[in-house]
């Protein structure tokens, strides 16, 4: 690694600022006069031009030459005479001419590429100074940390320091806010410097403190960093304060500053502040005795000093000591600049509008009249670098604060070393140089190699000086050490050097901060680039000469040949060879060997050559002088390349090996033929395409390089197989075995190849079947090839020496297969582990047969718990096989649900006893799969079982009958085979139970849905059991029912009527038409649960059973061991699930209807008390007879519900004579059972039911729906008041027929007139308007009368109004026929 000049940011909008800064200098005013002066606004734009057109050429840089300067884009250096300066975070630079400043923010740009850029664009342009004839002299950028404990480094904000001429040090936000200005001395401003906290690299070293430093041709003022931190801080809180609010001005605490008057020096035009230290003793004898002579006297500790460094002419450069103590800080006022600004800039504006000026003078007036200025305390040089004829012109002071470049009017670099003050090396030919300072810490690599690695991390310091005549950036070590970086740039840019980093850090705020600053920037003004060096740190070890360094450029080299593509492999392998061969260092040989390794474009036999002649180059020389890891690689390396190139041979060649005759798989045959359907729909349904990309094909070739990145030898000379990701390991074993799997490699000659190169046996086994679960698509194409190839393969592996222990006792389980096992028992892939445990089970058998025969030389079958163990890891899979079919099954379309799920016997056994019910559940969610048809699906397989019992009692041989009629739907077929592998586990009360819960689990998701929560409802009621009953529901009601159904009570008892929309979903979490259905659910949910606990007395506890292949199963609790649990514990109180279910029905009604009802007000205070508990507790229920207030708001409640439900049923085309009623839907508001319903809660609520029955004939009635009417009359019990309500009833319809109709006709008129007075007089008495149907036929109020003349008796006091009513109507009746 060498320098390099590394670009990380662009300037945007050099044009504008440029031209901001120069071209714009001469029509501002006119605009300004324009503005400001409307009444002098003439032209005088031609006679600028011309009286320009006369100022000298360098002045007049912005006239006609600009079209030509802009197009070449080589303008005379503009930039330098520009003040420029730079954040140390690069977030914000300045740059400023005369009395104008243009601020550009940092700003990430997207280029097309997609990649971000970070840019500098233009934030803010305006005029800084405010007196008049004052310019900016120089400025700096002090980025301020933040205050908050999150911060990770970042700065807060950053403060502009300017200075002018005029003296003035002002303070400005990044929006050119002003902040506060100071008038610390009354010369020009000369320089700005900054210091900030750096944490202390040695426990010797002093730590610094923070400030800034004001350099006046004569004095110096230093600016206590905490005071000025403090004191901006507050002036921006104020500037916020005023620009929000106008609030009152609130005093910031004063700057803390010293000022120094600097003598004995003829000019000073720089300076640096080194800090405060400390001399050693023998210094401060030396001292003493030269000042004082041979008796002077020697203070018991060295007194500490500031030390100041300054620049200029006679001498050449000054030392300056101020001793602490001997100046008092002086506090300065800080002068607001916010106070009132905002009024007095829209005063000022609004007197330039309207020509008043009376303020002008008087605010001029407050401008002149300067703050106090505190003298400054005399300061004598100790010493200094006398030079008559030389004179400084810059000082930059290094990071570590012990050395200084310095450079003159002669063209000439100085190092100083500050400490013993004086120049220790000097460079010529730099005239204008622009200097600054890198320290890089020491690479982490690097310090391993390092004998001092357990010291704290070494720091090396470059001089980086920048030379504009000659265009070139150079990069020096320090202190004698030579030019480690040149680089050829603009002759007009700028180098930045900021010398600090953030303000207001100390030692505790800043652990664990990543301050990320720039410390050199190179500024080009041409191309608006910013770029920093980039130097490794063991440029500063040792010059060119230097053995490591000449390494670390044959390793560049290296890394550059490896890099291109377009070198032939010749040419790729004598380069390499020679770089690595002429490398002299061993730990940089092993990078450079270790990186050609790991490069993809060397060919194999590329990199066995190269790791060939290394290998041989380190035996030849002294064995006590090679490096011991090195040479070990090489042979490692060598071996591992010649295992690859092995085993592409024997892939690639033509050699095969047969599978012999006696291999003829008698028993896996006769499994495969049995599972073979089932195979075969597995394979459809996992046919279907998918995206992937082509690197991560498993029939891509392995390169060498990722082949030798898995393998690594151990002390032992054996190979061992790191294993990383599962792609990375699945793709190794696809190298190795792939081949012998589909039958074109030799299965025996590749494991001989791996058992030789030192492979264990177990990680084979592992490779070999993790390739043969992951390519499970190609295995189904052809199963029986796949397996018989798999036989020969897994055969080799047991054979090889260490597979199989000899001495293995066939009457325990051998470690060997319980690998096999155990990777069949935890894949996803049923179909593969399916046919894997097919092949490991014969051979596993065979084995023990082979054993047993050399044992016992005996007929007798050998009886193992190895062979047990495999004939229920086969009957597992068998199961799963069918239960991951019926879960691949895709979904239709618009179907909820995500993937399908993946099982395993892994997962199923750790999802506890129900863990295949839930699966099958969610299967069912899934596919939306109706509860009646579940029920005829699972009726079905009860319906074969019973088949099958009837054909074995038959005695019935051979194979089983076709079925007469096909199904035609997969999922029932599919569903029915599962359930009867499963048929404890599946039954139906488990299944329905399992599907109830996973549909109130989604329902409680989205509670929107409220069809999820009407099927979990649906599902439950087909629970034949009634504890299982009784347990789901008691569950669902407490986890996630109780919750809300109490939050929708309390909100209708708040609101006092049915909710809106809104407030339903702010207190319910759901819409309101969801509350509707949720009510209704719950209704239905608590009668479940009372048909339960008053089932449960009558009925046995049920005995729940697993089958005995899974009776294994350890997981968390399932429904199925909830159930368990569920009857032994106590039942619910009957009463209380009542008392809620009352509730329930009237919420529900009153969000039916839209009714205003308080549900909770309409029970007594036990009643209320008792809502909402656990419905196992008992409760006090009340008792006795009501309050017959709370009984009247009961029965005005259920009328006005049983009046909703009337309107809303209303037909009239159903009370049409001569037509039957039509039927009622089942639920919502014109549900079937919403007078029965009333009724009952009538009956619970102490309401007389007579008395909803004649409300409900009365409204029938009214409605116009007079034969529903009529078969609720016949239960009516008073009919002596009926009567009456209806005679009132039929008088409004014969007045409305008669007195109000629109169409009255003659005869009508006449009949009117016959009619008896006293019936006259009762109808005209009538209001119609109270009907809902006044227009009903004269048919069905005819049969409304007889009916009255049957139910009243004669001596009721209105039974001869009846009569004359009767009578009118046939009269009625008799005028419309005619």
């Amino acid at each position: 690694m060498s320098c390099s000049l590394l670009e990380f940011c662009r300037l945007q909008e050099l044009k504008t600022v440029r031209d901001y800064l120069y071209l714009s200098q001469k029509t501002e005013p006119v605009e300004e006069k324009n503005q400001t002066e409307n009444e002098l606004s003439w032209d005088s734009s031609e006679w600028e031009a011309t009286w320009d057109s006369g100022e000298n050429k360098e002045e007049g840089a912005t006239s006609a030459t600009t079209v030509e300067e802009e197009t070449t884009g080589q303008r005379a250096p503009w930039l330098q005479d520009c003040v420029v300066s730079l954040s140390p975070c690069s977030d914000l630079l300045v740059v400023a001419r005369e009395q104008k400043a243009v601020f550009l923010s940092a700003k990430w740009l997207t280029d097309d590429s997609g990649r971000e850029e970070m840019t500098l664009a233009v934030s803010w342009t305006g005029t800084l100074s405010t007196d008049e004839g004052e310019c900016v002299s120089s400025s700096i950028c002090i980025p301020l940390a933040s205050q908050k404990r999150s911060s990770t480094g970042r700065p807060d904000w950053t403060c502009v320091v300017v200075g002018f001429t005029s003296g003035y040090v002002r303070f400005y936000t990044e929006n050119g806010v002003l902040l506060l200005a100071q008038l610390l001395h009354e010369d020009p401003v000369l320089r700005l410097k900054c210091r900030t906290y750096e944490i202390p690299r040695h426990p010797g070293v002093t730590e610094q403190h923070e400030e800034l430093s004001i350099l006046y041709p004569a004095a110096l003022v230093t600016i206590d960093g905490f005071s000025l931190f403090q004191s901006l801080r507050a002036c921006r809180n104020q500037v916020a304060r005023a620009t929000a609010a106008g609030s009152d001005v609130i005093q910031p605490p004063p700057l803390a500053y010293k000022k120094w008057g600097l003598q004995d020096m003829d000019t000073i035009v720089d300076h640096s502040s080194v800090g405060i230290m400390t001399l050693c003793v023998f210094d401060q004898m030396k001292n003493a005795s030269i000042l004082g002579g041979f008796n002077a006297s020697v203070k018991g500790s060295p007194p500490a000093m500031s030390q100041y460094v300054t620049v200029g002419g006679g001498p050449y450069t000054g030392f300056y000591y101020a001793v602490e103590g001997s100046s008092q800080p002086l506090l300065s006022h800080v002068a607001l600049a916010v106070a009132s600004k905002l009024t007095s800039a829209l005063f000022s504006a609004a007197s330039g509008w309207l020509g008043w000026n009376k303020h002008k003078n008087e605010e001029e007036a407050v401008q002149k009249q300067k703050p106090k200025v505190e003298s400054a305390t005399p300061l004598g040089i100790r010493f200094g670098l006398p030079d008559s004829r030389r004179h400084g012109e810059s000082i930059c002071l290094s990071p570590c604060n012990t050395l200084a470049g310095v450079t003159d009017d002669f063209g000439r670099v100085t190092l100083l070393d500050l400490a013993r003050g004086i120049a220790i090396r000097m460079w010529k030919g730099y005239r204008d140089a622009q200097l600054g300072w890198l320290q890089v810490p020491e690479e982490r690599g690097d310090r391993e190699f390092s004998p001092s690695a357990s010291l704290p991390r070494r720091h090396a310091l470059f001089l980086v000086i920048y030379a504009p005549r000659r265009g070139i950036l150079e990069v020096w070590g320090m202190q004698q050490g030579p030019r480690v970086g040149a680089f050829t740039v603009g002759k007009h840019c700028r180098l930045l050097y900021a010398g600090y980093r953030l303000m207001g850090v100390n030692s505790v705020t800043s652990k664990g901060w990543q301050l990320l600053t720039q410390q050199v920037c190179l500024l080009d003004p041409i191309t608006g680039a910013l770029r920093t060096v980039n130097i490794p740190f063991h440029l500063a070890l040792s010059d060119k000469k230097s053995e490591r360094a000449k390494d670390m450029h044959l390793i560049k080299r290296l890394t550059t040949i490896l890099r291109s593509r377009e070198v032939e492999p010749d040419i790729l392998e004598s380069e390499a060879k020679s770089v690595l061969l002429d490398i002299k260092h061993p730990a940089i040989k092993k990078q450079a060997l270790e990186s050609l390794l790991s490069n993809k474009n060397a060919p194999v036999s590329c990199l066995t050559n190269i790791t060939c002649a290394l290998h041989d180059t380190l035996k030849q020389q002294d064995p006590e002088e090679v490096d011991a890891a090195l040479l070990q690689l090489c042979s490692s390396q060598l071996k591992l390349l010649q295992l690859y190139t092995d085993i592409q041979n024997l892939h690639s060649g033509a050699d095969r090996e047969a599978c012999s005759e006696n291999d003829s798989l008698e028993g896996i045959e006769e499994e495969l033929s049995r599972v073979g359907p089932t195979l075969q729909r597995y394979a459809q349904l996992t046919a279907r395409p998918s995206v992937s990309f082509a690197q991560d094909s498993p029939d891509s070739p392995m390169p060498a390089q990722a082949f030798l990145s898995q393998m690594e030898c151990t002390d032992e000379e054996e190979l061992r197989v790191t294993r990383g990701s599962e792609t990375k390991w699945n793709h190794l074993g696809n190298f190795m075995f792939w081949g012998c799997l589909c039958g074109k490699s030799p299965p025996r000659k590749v494991c001989d190849t791996l058992q030789q190169a030192g492979i264990s046996p177990q990680q084979l086994l592992s490779l070999l079947l993790s390739v043969w679960l992951q390519r499970e698509k190609e295995v189904l194409q052809k199963p029986e090839e796949a397996v018989r190839n798999l036989h020969a393969l897994l055969i080799a592996l047991s054979d090889m020496k260490g597979a199989v222990e000899e001495s293995w006792d066939p009457q325990s389980i051998s470690p060997w297969w319980q690998q096999v096992r155990c990777t069949c028992i935890q894949s996803h892939n049923a179909a593969a582990a399916l046919l894997a445990a097919f092949v490991a089970h014969r051979a596993a058998k065979a084995s023990i047969t082979s054993r047993a025969d050399s044992k016992f030389q005996s007929e007798w079958e050998a009886v193992s718990l190895e062979l047990e163990q495999w004939v229920v890891c086969v009957h597992q899979l068998e199961d799963v096989l069918v239960l991951q079919t019926l879960l691949l099954v895709p979904p239709p379309q618009g179907a909820a649900g995500g993937a399908a799920a993946q099982c395993s016997i892994k997962t199923l056994l750790e999802g506890g006893t129900g863990g295949i019910a839930d699966s099958v559940s969610k299967w069912v969610f899934r596919h939306n799969l109706a509860p009646e048809r579940l029920k005829e699906i699972l009726r079905k397989r009860e319906d074969e079982e019973a088949d099958e019992e009837l054909e074995q009692r038959a005695g019935e041989e051979g194979n089983e009958q076709e079925k007469s009629q096909e199904d035609t739907d997969r999922r029932a077929e599919l569903l029915v085979a599962v359930s009867q592998r499963f048929p404890h586990s599946l039954s139906p009360d488990l299944l329905f139970a399992h599907c109830c819960w996973e549909y109130v689990v989604q329902w409680n998701k989205d509670p929107e849905e409220g069809r999820y929560l009407w099927l979990a409802v649906e599902h439950l009621k087909l629970v034949s059991c009634p504890y299982i009953h009784l347990g789901i529901s008691a569950m669902m009601w407490s986890t996630f029912i109780v919750k809300r159904f109490s939050a929708a009570a309390f909100l209708m008892e708040k609101v006092g009527k049915a909710p809106k929309d809104r407030l339903c979903r702010r207190d319910v979490g759901m819409g309101d038409k969801a509350v509707t259905s949720f009510l209704g659910c719950c209704v239905q949910l608590l009668q479940i649960l009372m048909e339960a606990d008053s089932a449960v007395e009558d009925v046995a506890p049920p005995e729940l059973s697993v089958e005995e292949a899974w009776c294994g199963a350890e997981g968390p609790a399932s429904l199925v061991e909830l159930a368990e649990l569920g009857l032994g514990q106590r039942g619910v109180c009957f009463t209380l699930v009542q008392h809620h279910c009352l509730l329930a029905s009237l919420l529900h009604a009153a969000m039916s209807f839209s009714l205003r009802v308080k549900p909770l007000s309409l029970f007594e205070g036990k009643g209320k008390n008792a809502f909402f508990r656990d419905l196992t507790s008992i409760q006090l229920m009340p008792t006795g007879d009501m309050d017959p207030g709370l009984v009247s708001l009961r029965q005005e409640f259920l009328l006005r519900v049983l009046t909703g439900w009337v309107q809303a049923i209303d037909d009239p085309s159903s009370s049409a004579p001569g037509t039957k009623t039509p039927p009622l839907p089942s639920s919502g508001p014109k549900a079937d059972w919403w007078p029965s319903l009333c009724l009952e809660l009538g009956s619970l609520l102490q309401v007389n039911p007579d008395i909803l029955r004649r409300h409900i004939v009365c409204e029938l009635y009214n409605q116009g729906l007079d034969l529903r009417a009529e078969e609720v009359m016949l239960e009516v019990e008073d009919k002596d008041v009926l009567g009456s309500q209806l005679l009132v009833l039929t008088g409004q319809r014969l007045s409305y027929s008669l007195l109000h109709s629109q169409s009255q006709t003659q005869a009508a008129m006449e009949l009117l007139a016959r009619l008896p007075p006293t019936l006259c007089t009762w109808l005209k008495a009538m209001d119609p308007s109270e009907l809902r149907c006044p227009l009903v036929p004269l048919s069905q109020t005819s049969r409304l009368v007889g009916r009255l003349i049957e139910i009243l008796p004669e001596n009721h006091a209105q039974y001869s109004l009846a009569l004359h009513l009767l009578e009118a109507v046939d009269a009625l009746t008799t005028e419309d026929n005619s």
